[in-house]
């Protein structure tokens, strides 16, 4: 019953799956349909059991767990079919979909896993699963090197997991997260090798979420097929985000490393957020966008809001699967809210203000209602600012025009908030929440958000003036951060080019006299 109610069978599933393909690759679609419709029965059957076993008390729950094999039994059996038809014809299919479904198999290890040294293997296993994937057209020389960015990087991040492990195994005699947090329970105070564990463990994460200046791979990976990029955007690179929640507890007590991942992800967050706005490339605004969103993760995770982290990866992983298998129709959504349309520079300054505090105005009066039914629910007031602020955009324009699109606005904000503060409840009955934010955490992020907001509508009101003219060189270049980067990596360890099947053929030619004409 433990092992039905744990979700365990969906990682036995997909690795089932991944070895019939390398038995009968002639038959991959068929098997790997099957393991897709597999996995998200095996997984639904889980979370019944799962919650039999809470209503008779029966079985011990990871509901954490669970919400994260459903995720991706719900994206993975959506991502076989599509790469179904994506890849027709392609003769590398056999290659790819036993490339994806090892990957998967390791994405659900490390989600259900509650051994550190199964997590940190198994993420290493996603790791490689998806270097195969992003190198799956081999003559593609910007894959090559996008792939190589990506592997060195994932090392390095290993390379901290690894010695963080060391430090934790030394501390506590345990690498179990149950007897971990039994552990950490009972310490009067952190010891200096737990800070340090803490903080590397943030530096991986940090490392794996595609954090700047070490973004680039992330951004370039449109060289690898669409399926890849729904997978490794909708999935892989959240999990950074899933170990760091599962690690609440040390994390917690380390504010050496919530201030690593405060100041990395607002960081991100705010620059990624600018460089989306000047992107033309629909699938490279999306990738902007997943940066972004992977440094607002990180930030919720340093402040502690792991409720609202979890309700984040869950979000973004439905969001941008669907935004990036749907991408034509995203092309079209995009051209509509274009920054430097005619329609944007309608905005004035008081009615920006006024969309925000009718927004935070709403937002209070929500919480205030929903605490007359539910004295327990709290907001940091750091979160109500980032919800204020995330929704004021709904208001900007409906301010100005008629009182019918004003209620609309109205409408679409409050619908939003019930929505986000239904899902907070459960999501908070799941992972550790904080009611209060530390003082110059809460600062520093007001700070960043403000700036963000208001360098946004200034852009979108002048979108040719004097600021907007200095600026757009260099967030199109991504501020040159990716350059130095890649140079970096090339100094430290050259990539190996594969020549292209042009170049090949010549070769083989011109050593053959007489044959090249």
């Amino acid at each position: 019953m433990s092992f039905l109610t744990t979700g365990w069978l969906l990682p036995v599933v997909y690795v089932i799956g991944w070895l019939l393909i390398i038995t009968q690759p002639r038959q991959h679609w068929r098997i790997a349909r099957a393991t897709g419709l597999t996995g998200l029965l095996v997984t639904l059957l889980s979370v019944t059991a799962a919650i039999a076993g809470e209503l008779f008390a029966t079985a011990e729950v990871d509901t954490l767990g669970l919400v994260g094999a459903v995720l991706v039994a719900v994206l993975g059996w959506v991502i076989i079919h599509f790469s179904a038809r994506y890849l027709t014809g392609d003769p590398l299919q056999s290659r790819f979909i036993g490339a994806m479904l090892f990957t998967l198999a390791s994405v659900g290890l490390l989600l259900l896993s509650r051994h550190l040294l199964v997590i940190v293997l198994a993420w290493t296993g996603t790791s490689i699963g998806l270097h195969f994937l992003l190198t799956h057209y081999p003559n593609r020389k910007a894959a090559q090197i996008v792939a190589h960015k990506k592997f060195l990087v994932s090392r390095c991040a290993e390379l901290c997991l690894a010695v963080a492990l060391f430090l934790i195994y030394r501390s506590t005699g345990t690498l179990w997260l149950d007897d971990l947090n039994h552990a950490l329970g009972t310490l009067e105070s952190l010891p200096a090798s737990l800070h340090l564990a803490a903080a590397l463990i943030a530096l991986a994460a940090i490392l794996k979420t595609a954090q700047l200046p070490l973004h680039g791979w992330l951004i370039q990976v449109m060289e690898a097929p669409t399926p890849v990029s729904a997978l490794l955007h909708a999935g892989v690179v959240n999990m950074g985000g899933f170990v760091l929640i599962r690690l609440a507890e040390l994390i917690s007590l380390a504010p050496a490393a919530q201030w690593v991942l405060v100041i990395a992800g607002s960081t991100t967050a705010v620059l990624a957020s600018l460089v989306m706005m000047t992107r033309i490339s629909i699938k490279v605004r999306l990738a902007w966008s997943t940066c972004a969103q992977m440094g607002f993760m990180l930030l919720e995770i340093g402040l502690g809001l792991y409720e609202l982290a979890l309700l984040h990866l869950v979000a973004h992983s439905l969001y941008k699967a669907h935004a990036f298998l749907s991408a034509g129709q995203t092309v079209e959504l995009a051209r509509q809210r274009d920054f430097a349309g005619a329609s944007v520079q309608g905005g004035s300054p008081l009615g920006t203000l006024s969309a925000a505090m009718t927004s935070g105005l709403l937002i209070a009066a929500s919480v205030w209602g929903w605490q007359q039914v539910d004295p327990t629910l709290s907001l940091p007031l750091v979160t109500m600012l980032i919800l204020a602020l995330g929704l004021a955009p709904l208001l900007w324009f409906e301010l100005n025009r008629s009182a019918a699109l004003l209620l609309q606005g109205v409408g679409q904000v409050v619908v939003l908030i019930q929505l986000y503060l239904l899902w907070h409840l459960m999501f908070a009955s799941i992972v550790p929440s904080v009611d209060s934010v530390p003082a110059a955490m809460t600062v520093w992020v007001i700070s960043c958000f403000i700036g963000l907001y208001g360098a946004q509508f200034w852009l979108r009101r002048h979108p040719l003036g004097r600021f907007a003219s200095t600026f757009y060189p260099w967030a199109y270049n991504g501020f040159y951060l990716d350059e130095t980067f890649t140079r970096l990596t090339f100094r430290v360890w050259p990539v190996k080019l594969s020549p292209t099947q042009a170049q090949t053929r010549v070769n083989r030619l011109s050593s053959q006299p007489g044959e090249l004409v």
